[in-house]
């Protein structure tokens, strides 16, 4: 794969998530209108303080990758972010399942790229 194609494509990723992340401290971009269902999920989320540890992980792994230092740990700490970012636009918010599919692409194409750090993983 062409290097910059690689690099354009770890700082976006890193991007996306250093700025979401940041945002739910500093709500510097407004929340979408949600569905009840959607809503009710955030809500709980927030509640039990699982949103605030999710966008720290975020911030530090948006500068992870934005940074090239432990990338694959990295990607490998986004990934349940990304299932779960899927999962939420699919059945409780489809109006945000472009970027979901973006964000996706994006984390899918860098675990392609960044395969040789997670072969040792799945040897029995």
């Amino acid at each position: 794969m062409g290097k910059n194609l690689v690099n354009a494509a770890r700082v976006i990723l890193g991007i996306i998530f250093l700025v979401f992340g940041l945002n739910a401290f500093l709500n510097f971009l407004p929340m979408p209108s949600m569905g009840m269902k959607a809503k009710a999920l955030m809500m709980s989320l927030s509640s039990a303080h699982i949103l605030e540890v999710k966008s720290i992980i975020e911030i530090v792994a948006g500068f992870l990758l934005i940074s090239n230092k432990f990338v694959a740990l990295a990607l490998t700490i986004l990934a349940p972010i990304v299932v779960n970012i899927i999962l939420v636009h699919m059945f409780l918010a489809p109006e945000g399942l472009p970027i979901a599919i973006i964000v996706a692409g994006l984390e899918g194409f860098l675990l392609f790229t960044y395969w040789d750090n997670f072969k040792r993983l799945l040897e029995a």
